[in-house]
């Protein structure tokens, strides 16, 4: 068995049981290996552990992944980089990547809440007001009809003129026609990336940033130019520095509530980084999800700019629930058909019950209310969680506001992150949120999962151990 007293992370401990099997050909080429839940029974871990081991031995090239068989022991002439072997050295496995994130929404250590997390707690999202709107769309005579047809490529009518009346509110006027309806935000992001960029071409990320939106620009094979994310927005003379002289095809901003500082945007630097676009011509992708927790008059680049040379995105599955995955995007006149191709070749078109049931929430204030009372939830959840971090020691390195914290706490959090799995809890280190996974002391923190003293007293025992 597994030991939980060793300094070893169980991560790793696995991993490496797995390597001395294939090395000492007791698990051969095309083996394969035990499902994920077979796995974490066998071994007493948790089906993330099992996952994250996983994960490690496909990237260092000991296993392939192959979608819905499960994982195979790979050829032994396709198996170890060669820089590896050369070495003589099994180099440790890393504790989280962008990929083992998004499993572990799947695959959670425990069922302790998750500082690592990018939602709000299932009982916060609780909403009686969807299943109602449910109910009312599926009795409708209209559905039976609607459903036994394609959606509409472009989106529900109804739901993208009550979208349209909504970005009107906020100063941002795009036509109806000007919107696209996507399968949550991340689609969003994924169609015009796809339909603006070619393998090689230079796109400019802020950073600290998304770290699945790193993973998934690296995935089409363009080249990322990391922007430093300063309090008042990017860092405009390495922006223009980049413009000069890579000509990017775009940069992606979050402007509202970032994503891990939970920055703004100041108007002069919105108004600056909006003429730069236009005088090096590229393209500024405004991801505005988290704004329906900002206030209205939070600056936007797609307000000042009008849709010229930005795009917007935003979605409603951070505040409702995770499957409730719509998105959309409001884009120039001009690109409108180009992305609306890109859709109609992935998804061709996207779920009209969720999207009429959207609607009918929208239009009945629903939503509003609801989005009311989630932030009332997260003001408190964020007040208790900044009083105990201090309390242990912890230091903010940005001012605490939205949902997400970005701390310092002392020690590498790759190396907290992996003892911390082992306690039961996913974290987010700081190296996520970088291009180059830059290890570090900083971590970002879901102000409501990290509102209980269990969690930094369990944090805190592990950092010192580290100390």
């Amino acid at each position: 068995m597994l030991s939980r007293e060793s300094s070893q992370p169980l991560t790793e401990q696995l991993a490496q049981r797995f390597v001395a099997r294939i090395r000492d050909q007791l698990l051969v080429s095309g083996a394969r290996l035990p499902s994920v839940r077979q796995c974490a029974q066998v071994h007493g871990v948790s089906a993330s552990t099992v996952v994250a081991a996983y994960d490690w031995l496909v990237a260092q090239g000991w296993i392939d992944a192959r979608p819905n068989r499960g994982f195979f022991v790979r050829d032994r002439a396709r198996r170890i980089p060669p820089s590896t072997v050369a070495r003589g050295v099994e180099p440790s496995p890393p504790p989280v990547d962008a990929s083992s994130l998004i499993r572990g929404m799947f695959h959670q250590p425990s069922a302790e809440p998750q500082p690592g997390m990018g939602v709000f707690p299932p009982d916060w999202l609780d909403a009686d007001f969807l299943s109602a709107a449910l109910r009312k769309v599926v009795a409708s005579p209209a559905l039976r009809e609607a459903s036994l047809r394609y959606g509409e490529p472009q989106g529900d009518t109804g739901l993208r003129d009550i979208l349209s009346s909504k970005l009107d509110s906020l100063g941002l006027h795009a036509a109806p026609g000007q919107l696209i309806t996507t399968v949550g935000a991340t689609h969003a992001l994924d169609i015009i990336s796809r339909t603006l960029l070619r393998p090689g071409d230079c796109v400019m990320v802020e950073e600290p940033g998304w770290a699945i939106e790193f993973a998934r620009l690296q995935s089409l094979g363009v080249r990322i130019l990391p922007v430093p994310r300063l309090e008042t927005g990017p860092d405009l003379e390495v922006v223009e520095r980049y413009a000069q002289r890579h000509a990017p095809k775009m940069m992606v901003s979050v402007s509202v509530l970032h994503n891990p500082t939970g920055y703004g945007f100041s108007l002069p630097c919105a108004h600056q980084l909006v003429n730069l676009a236009h005088r090096y011509n590229f393209y500024l992708v405004e991801d505005d999800t988290y704004g329906h927790m900002a206030p209205s008059h939070a600056v936007r680049l797609s307000v000042l700019d009008g849709l010229q040379k930005t795009i917007y995105v935003s979605g409603y599955a951070k505040i409702l629930a995770p499957s409730w995955r719509v998105g959309y995007l409001a884009a120039p006149a001009d690109l409108k058909d180009a992305f609306l191709d890109t859709k109609l070749l992935s998804t061709l078109t996207t779920p009209v019950l969720f999207e009429k049931a959207l609607a009918l929430c929208l239009e009945h204030g629903a939503i509003r209310r609801h989005t009311e009372r989630l932030s009332q939830l997260l003001d408190a959840a964020r007040s208790r969680s900044v009083k105990l971090a201090l309390a242990y020691g912890c230091q903010f390195v940005a001012p605490p506001q939205g949902l997400f914290g970005w701390v310092d706490v002392g020690v590498d959090t790759d190396v907290l992150a992996l003892r911390m799995h082992d306690a039961g809890y996913l974290l987010a280190p700081g190296s996520l949120f970088h291009a180059d996974r830059r290890p570090g002391s900083l971590m970002r923190v879901n102000f409501a999962s990290t509102q209980y003293d269990k969690f930094w007293r369990a944090l805190a025992r592990t950092r010192a151990q580290l100390l």
